[in-house]
């Protein structure tokens, strides 16, 4: 597999992620938070990123990782 196939394959990968991310969310609840929170979830929903999502919130990683839990936000690979 060359470099620009294995680019794709992850650009894919992260496509998908965030697609399952958005889908499952529970946006209702989401939408009920504070902006800061709200903007942090939907951080992550986008990146992935459980460390800068926690940092916007102002969260410990393991407090926000809390936060998605009970946003419905699945953890996709």
């Amino acid at each position: 597999m060359s470099g620009v196939d294995a680019l794709r394959e992850l650009e894919e990968r992260e496509r998908e992620a965030r697609e399952i991310r958005r889908r499952e969310a529970d946006w209702a609840y989401i939408n009920s938070l504070p902006p800061k929170l709200r903007i942090a979830l939907i951080h992550y929903i986008e990146t992935g990123d459980l460390y800068v999502s926690a940092k916007i919130a102002g969260m410990a990683v393991d407090e926000f990782n809390e936060l998605r839990i009970k946003a419905k936000i699945p953890h996709v690979n």
